[in-house]
């Protein structure tokens, strides 16, 4: 097996490691529902990505969880429908 001809100095050493030191994520946050997100990356919360739904996030989900939040949706659209008609009228 073969063995370093000679020693590998202190400052040598680190200088190889110099570029190992982990980089901070750059993190934004989702346009749709505010998570954090990586840049030019589809949310996973929301499956949004540019103001287009890109992921159907529901499909994936259990049928409980699903059904729970497709009614929060359609009590939100509701809500927003009756201020729409309050304001036109």
């Amino acid at each position: 097996m073969p063995h370093p001809k000679k020693k590998t100095t202190k400052a040598a050493r680190n200088q190889r490691r110099s570029h190992h030191a982990l980089k901070k994520v750059t993190l934004i946050k989702c346009e749709k529902c505010g998570k954090p997100v990586k840049p030019h990356h589809a949310c996973a919360s929301c499956g949004y990505y540019k103001k287009k739904e890109v992921i159907n996030v529901l499909k994936k989900l259990p049928r409980k969880k699903r059904v729970k939040i497709e009614k929060k949706k359609k009590k939100i659209e509701e809500k927003e429908s009756k201020r729409e008609k309050i304001d036109k009228s």
